[in-house]
């Protein structure tokens, strides 16, 4: 498997909770919030996948939208985290530092039966 491939297989697991992370400083743009993850190493979020994300984390309340005009340009559909958003932040964080001391306990045992046996985080 290619770094790149395995890269965005991993991204696919955890870009929803990274997108609300872009999201807890304030209202933003899905311009913005793309640039937010490049910067921080994620490299290019594409459009055809953040937006459809964006679409569902409205359509399950997890954010609201606003449109607000553009200066000398068109208006931009500003996201915001809601309570439930912000709830939903919280526990993936929680569930994240759970589950990925349990995968890097494993990867980096001498053996795989040697691995701390930490409970990961139930599935929602």
């Amino acid at each position: 498997m290619s770094t790149t491939t395995q890269r965005s297989e991993w991204l696919r697991g955890v870009l929803g909770l990274c997108v609300l992370r872009a999201m807890a400083d304030g209202p933003t743009y899905g311009y913005a919030i793309a640039a937010d993850l490049a910067r921080a190493g994620f490299g290019d979020v594409k459009g055809g996948t953040l937006y459809p994300l964006l679409a569902r984390l409205e359509k399950n309340d997890l954010v609201t939208v606003e449109w607000r005009a553009g200066a000398g340009g068109p208006g931009r559909k500003y996201f915001s985290l809601t309570d439930a958003g912000r709830a939903e932040l919280e526990q993936g964080i929680t569930q994240w530092q759970a589950f990925s001391s349990v995968v890097t306990g494993y990867l980096t045992s001498d053996s795989a039966g040697d691995a701390p046996t930490s409970p990961c985080p139930p599935t929602p």
